[in-house]
């Protein structure tokens, strides 16, 4: 429990805002989080429902960490994993403690059309939001989204959360689906602390990489929007 506040205050010094309270719940597991209250300059707002057809998307995370962590803990309950080797989970923890702040600062000063951040809904549900809030659809290549090193590896050997799946039912309709199935699937994988998913014009889109390279930060060119309106394609 020690380790589990001075984790969340550490992270939150990082961040550059203090905890000013708190409250505690009965339950049978433990639970902890942040609710962060705060101001904003209200022209550095960037929205997840003013993107554009023919904007670029980039996404600034790997996708995978929920079927990591559905692997790990499946792996201290059953004997699908040898005790002296369970799966890793460092590069999952090393991406979840990386904040989305200085992607998010490259963004609003190159400018960025629309953008939201990729946590519970998987990829595929908050590109939907974005899309649905913005009138537009979008084409994206699963090939060309980041996954986590054994996410593949452990979602086919069964390992699927909750989460995710009902990602998977909630989503399926609303997709045009050319990859296979488990693409699919880790496309809908619930995230923790995942990355953001930017807009940007096509105009922009050097000069935001070479930002993005310059600062030492990750970003993947994943797809492009276009006019089919609430809808996405997903290609292999």
């Amino acid at each position: 429990l020690a380790r589990i506040l001075e984790g969340g205050a550490s992270k939150a010094a990082e961040a550059g805002f203090p905890i000013a309270g708190g409250h505690t719940i009965i339950d049978d597991v433990p639970k902890y989080g942040l609710t962060v209250t705060g101001t904003v300059h209200v022209d550095r707002i960037v929205r997840n429902s003013t993107a554009h057809p023919g904007d670029v998307l980039f996404l600034t995370k790997p996708i995978g960490n929920g079927i990591l962590v559905s692997a790990w803990r499946g792996s201290k309950r059953r004997s699908l994993f040898s005790r002296s080797n369970p799966p890793s989970l460092d590069d999952a923890i090393e991406w979840m403690l990386r904040l989305n702040r200085d992607a998010a600062n490259v963004m609003v000063e190159i400018g960025a059309s629309a953008a939201t951040d990729i946590t519970g809904y998987g990829f595929i549900g908050h590109l939907l939001e974005l899309c649905r809030g913005s009138g537009v659809g979008a084409e994206i290549s699963a090939s060309a989204v980041p996954v986590l090193a054994g996410a593949r590896d452990y979602l086919r050997r069964g390992f699927k959360p909750a989460g995710t799946m009902r990602n998977v039912d909630t989503f399926r309709p609303h997709v045009q689906l050319s990859a296979g199935d488990p693409e699919f699937t880790l496309l809908c994988d619930a995230q923790t602390s995942g990355g953001l998913l930017i807009s940007m014009t096509p105009e922009r889109v050097p000069q935001f990489e070479s930002r993005m390279r310059e600062g030492g930060l990750f970003c993947a060119k994943v797809g492009m929007l276009n006019d089919n309106r609430g809808r996405i394609s997903v290609l292999p």
